[in-house]
């Protein structure tokens, strides 16, 4: 289905009504909640680094309240197993059958909190259902169902115990992002309110859920220039040929921006992608894909660094429009 000027439009006003419901609870924190919600109606994973206490939780909550979701919070520890997030089958013997007894991952949002505490084998669990959105348990496939997200912390500060995110892993995710500290007016209103902390329980619902996967389905099928393809895949190369990188983009990683700058696209009320759209994004798609060398991390380059010189050494293309 082709996506008409009137279908954005009404795409980003159901955007920006997301946001604002979300905006209840989070206070303050415009920008990363219409990255939260890029991510999940590009059908793609969240990875939040940022301190305790400064709204994780809360995001994925009001997310899932927003779309009227269901939202699972697993806490991963060194002693979590594989079984504890996918399911087990298990044998009733009144019945004398095995059933399978879902996982905390089946629900519409899941909060992977301190992802990087788990052992590589637990965090291994995620790379399937995080990619396919199913889980294969005894030769069996369960679907996750749509929407479908995993918003996963990690704690920048405190790096005793933890096992670092295996860049598989860190692939899956369409975005990494940070929520930050809140400004000072929004800071005092947190603090007017601190006798009810959880603002998530008195959000109401703005969407069903298959409205959601109603709108995934439209927005996918945005217009995308070949310029603007082209632009992105030279990029993305930029990246992998650059001296200071290991391992630059992925495909993923590229297919993955496509993805977002279309619903970025229709949030902003248009029928067509932009360079700008890629370049806003570029960041915080394609940053946490990248592995530099350790001369570079020696000498102080970061990824971040990078994606700037490719965007200011490639110049993008003039993208007209798109035909309604």
């Amino acid at each position: 289905m082709t996506v008409t000027p009137e279908n954005a439009a009404w795409f980003a006003g159901t955007f920006g009504k997301l946001v604002d419901n979300v905006g209840l609870a989070l206070l303050g924190k415009g920008p990363v909640i219409r990255l939260a919600l890029t991510c999940m109606l590009s059908e793609g994973h969240l990875l939040l680094e940022d301190a305790p206490g400064t709204g994780k939780t809360a995001l994925a909550r009001a997310l899932a309240a927003t779309v009227q979701g269901t939202h699972n919070r697993i806490q991963f520890t060194p002693d979590l197993l594989p079984s504890d997030i996918t399911g087990v089958t298990m044998y009733d013997q009144n019945r004398g059958t095995w059933e399978f007894h879902r996982g905390p991952i089946f629900a519409s949002i899941v909060l992977a909190d301190e992802i990087n505490r788990a052992s590589p084998k637990t965090q291994s669990a995620l790379l399937e259902v995080m990619e396919e959105s199913h889980v294969t348990v005894d030769g069996t496939r369960y679907d996750t169902g749509r929407p479908f997200m995993v918003v996963a912390t990690q704690n920048p500060i405190e790096q005793a115990g933890t096992y670092r995110l295996p860049e598989a892993q860190l692939d899956r995710f369409l975005m990494k992002a940070s929520v930050g500290y809140p400004e000072r007016s929004a800071m005092i209103q947190i603090l007017a309110g601190a006798s009810h902390p959880d603002r998530t329980k008195t959000l109401r619902p703005i969407i069903a859920t298959s409205a959601v996967a109603d709108m995934a389905d439209m927005i996918a099928e945005n217009s995308v220039a070949e310029s603007v393809l082209d632009y992105v895949h030279r990029l993305a190369e930029h990246t992998r040929d650059n001296d200071d990188t290991i391992l630059g983009v992925s495909t993923r990683g590229a297919i993955g921006m496509v993805r977002a700058a279309k619903v970025w696209a229709g949030a902003h009320g248009r029928n067509y992608v932009i360079p700008d759209d890629v370049k806003e994004l570029a960041s915080t798609v394609w940053t946490h894909r990248m592995v530099m060398s350790p001369d570079a991390e020696f000498s102080g380059a970061t990824a971040s660094q990078v994606i700037a010189r490719a965007l200011a050494s490639i110049d993008a293309p003039v993208v007209r429009g798109a035909t309604a």
